[in-house]
């Protein structure tokens, strides 16, 4: 425990740069009381409508929370969604002068429909188009501008079209230059792109088609086809070592809801596994983006993997209790920790 409140103590002292798809998460809040005669569906009596930022912002938001210096890159449209967006980040006090508008594109939001504590349907309006070579080239030209300002880089694909191929490939010739910390919350349409990175943090289910995928991009046939599906505590083992040694990983750290987590190692033949502590849940959404910002926090400051994933999964543990996109912060984690 002392070990794990003196590497909270000094996540004011980190600076991190989170770069991907920046999505604005609406919240229109009520309660149902009938059916309608229309379909059969219910009728939401909407009484408020709430924002906060979300994909790689909420990333942001997590680390702000946390004290730390956060520097976002991403790309919005200009569109009143964008201003929204806006706003909610300068009130967390997190820089915009990262963020790219791109008059060709819109701006990522997904709104949930909230009755009482559950969530009756979600609506999304994206653009997933991949930017374009010029959008790219300003994405890396800032990063290069900050790389000696920061201690660690995250990677947040929500498969929007900020994060492709093109991108994460300069990204990782400049971060190799550097040795720089760099976390991805991967896409697995994307797996293949991540190589050499720090550390992955799929769950399950993204874990299951990056194996996919990966066997049928890979022309050696290096990836067993023993199951599509990791039913058993062998199929992840088998599914992690694979992907490690494909993209040539430091770590990775498998997130399985109720299960808790599964931390690989290189090196290493067997996981660390690490319970989950979640008392109630209420809400998964954006616990992963909690994950993520945690282990990484965390490692700038000088924790080891198992350190990392053990305060990252404190951390989700909280966040799932509360309802929507939510963060936590130092004084939350470390009741959290001392709670047990």
């Amino acid at each position: 425990m002392r070990r794990l409140e003196q590497i909270i103590s000094l996540f004011p002292k980190a600076r991190v740069l989170v770069v991907g798809d920046l999505i604005l998460d609406e919240y229109i809040w009520g309660t149902v009381e009938r059916i309608s005669p229309e379909a059969p569906v219910p009728v939401v009596w909407a009484t408020r409508r709430s924002f906060v930022p979300g994909g790689a912002a909420n990333v942001a938001n997590n680390i702000r929370s946390f004290g730390a210096d956060v520097r976002l890159i991403g790309v919005v449209g200009k569109d009143k969604n964008a201003d929204t967006l806006f706003s909610e980040l300068k009130k967390k006090g997190i820089s915009l002068s990262g963020v790219i508008v791109d008059t060709k594109r819109h701006t990522t939001v997904k709104t949930r429909i909230i009755a009482g504590h559950q969530q009756v349907v979600r609506v999304d309006w994206e653009d997933v188009g991949c930017l374009d070579e010029g959008a790219n080239r300003e994405i890396l030209r800032r990063i290069k501008g900050w790389l000696g300002e920061i201690d660690a880089i995250i990677i947040e694909d929500y498969g929007k079209g900020v994060i492709n191929k093109h991108l994460l490939e300069g990204i990782f010739k400049l971060t190799r230059k550097v040795k720089k910390i760099v976390t991805v919350d991967p896409k697995e349409e994307h797996f293949k792109f991540y190589q050499g990175v720090t550390s992955i943090t799929p769950n399950r289910k993204e874990l299951e088609n990056a194996v996919r995928n990966l066997r049928i991009s890979d022309s050696t046939n290096r990836f067993k086809a023993y199951t599509d599906r990791l039913k058993t505590d062998e199929d992840i083992d088998n599914a992690a070592h694979q992907v490690m040694r494909y993209l040539r990983l430091e770590s990775l750290l498998v997130t399985l809801g109720e299960q808790g987590m599964l931390l690989f190692e290189r090196g290493l033949k067997s996981p660390q596994h690490i319970p989950a502590v979640a008392q109630e849940v209420y809400d998964v959404s954006g616990a992963g983006d909690t994950v993520i910002a945690t282990f990484t926090l965390a490692l700038a400051c000088g924790a080891d993997k198992v350190e990392a994933a053990t305060l990252a999964n404190f951390a989700a543990g909280i966040v799932v209790g509360k309802i929507g996109t939510a963060v936590t912060n130092r004084e939350e984690l470390l009741n959290r920790i001392r709670q047990g």
